[in-house]
């Protein structure tokens, strides 16, 4: 069963809950992740769980070629009216695990909060390495650490959180060879830990977000650039398909 299936509320869309982790309350946040992901994106790329495509968007300056994907029909369905002119733009539907139909390899993959809403991950992430070029790359971002998993974890669908540990295993069961691989978003771990579990808060306020993205961000930014943080909100995780 795909983990897909589990998902009490669609990971995308205009009243999803994790919407509010990047939308625009969260510029900084969503700066962050894309210069995280960035430097490992090649020339042509898959993205899993696209949403409405902004994220997506972002790459297209330094692409050849962009296919965009989700499981939601009514993402997909903003994916096709957003892209309808981009004849270098594919859209496509499914649910991982599965055959992924897609005629030509692409050399990069990015699946940003995604893997944990899959109950067979292993298998998810082979059905990726399938069509992704020999030598190519897998970007997972997602959640961190049980210890942080909550109310706000289960109304979304989450299966799990992981940790540089078992997010190794899982790439490794699936063929692949973690190149990078490593906790971040340090002190949004721990303003995470006070207001979602400690505080017992099931719902990430708009308002907090904002204070967060113009405070915590930019200070984990500037942390993480001379400290390996311990453990995070995120793990992050960018895996080669063998050549």
């Amino acid at each position: 069963m795909s983990g897909y299936d589990r998902v009490v509320q669609p990971a995308a869309g205009d009243e999803a809950l994790e919407n509010h982790l990047g939308g625009d309350e969260a510029k900084n946040y969503r700066q962050y992740e894309f210069d995280m992901v960035a430097p490992h994106v090649g020339r042509s790329m898959l993205e899993i769980g696209s949403g409405l495509g902004h994220f997506a968007e972002q790459f297209l300056p330094r692409l050849d070629r962009l296919v965009v994907s989700d499981f939601d029909p009514y993402c997909v369905e903003q994916l096709n009216k957003r892209f309808a002119e981009r004849d270098d733009i594919s859209v496509l539907q499914f649910g991982l695990p599965t055959e992924i139909p897609l005629e030509e390899p692409v050399d990069t993959v990015i699946m940003m909060n995604v893997l944990e809403h899959i109950e067979d991950d292993v298998e998810a992430l082979r059905s990726l390495a399938k069509v992704t070029a020999p030598g190519g790359r897998i970007v997972i971002w997602v959640p961190g650490y049980m210890q942080l998993y909550g109310d706000f974890d289960r109304k979304v669908g989450h299966v799990t959180r992981y940790t540089p540990s078992t997010l190794g295993r899982t790439v490794v069961a699936a063929g692949l060879r973690p190149q990078v691989l490593k906790p971040i978003n340090f002190l949004g771990g721990i303003a995470w830990w006070a207001a979602v579990r400690r505080g017992g808060v099931g719902y990430p306020d708009p308002r907090l977000v904002k204070i967060y993205d113009r405070t915590v961000v930019p200070a984990t930014r500037f942390i993480e650039r001379f400290v390996r943080p311990p453990f995070g909100q995120t793990v992050f995780c960018v895996a080669r398909v063998p050549r």
